[in-house]
């Protein structure tokens, strides 16, 4: 059934899949795209159907939430509150608090040597603390 809801493409109260204009047309289309994920067999329409979906999501997401650059002392701060550390406890990582005073107010870079080690200690890839 749901195949020839497609083809006609109107499925589940969809009509045409068109661009979407709103956070509340975003959750249905997220919540479509849910259920048909959820099932272990798709048909070619249906696949066809969840690819569309899956677009157009991106795309409304991208416009609507877009991810801000930050740069690698804005990554560090914020990994520092998430973690509820202060200077001192980055010294070991850094040399000395003096170290990471300057790095922290753009006095000095990270280096290879930082930037080995709070990857390590975070947990994430060392990318988030290189310039763009």
């Amino acid at each position: 059934m749901i195949a020839t809801e497609i083809k006609r493409y109107e499925w589940n109260g969809f009509v045409m899949p068109k661009p979407i204009a709103s956070d509340a047309e975003n959750e249905r289309y997220t919540a479509a795209l849910l259920e048909l994920e959820s099932r272990s067999r798709l048909t070619p329409e249906e696949k066809h159907f969840a690819e569309i979906l899956a677009h157009l999501i991106e795309t409304y997401e991208e416009k609507r939430y877009p991810i801000r650059f930050a740069s690698p002392i804005e990554v560090l701060t914020t990994l520092m509150e998430a973690n509820n550390l202060r200077q001192k406890d980055l010294a070991p990582m850094f040399g000395s608090e003096s170290i990471v005073s300057e790095v922290l107010r753009g006095k000095r870079p990270l280096n290879k040597h930082h930037i080995e080690n709070l990857s390590k200690h975070f947990k994430v890839s060392p990318e988030v603390f290189f310039e763009l």
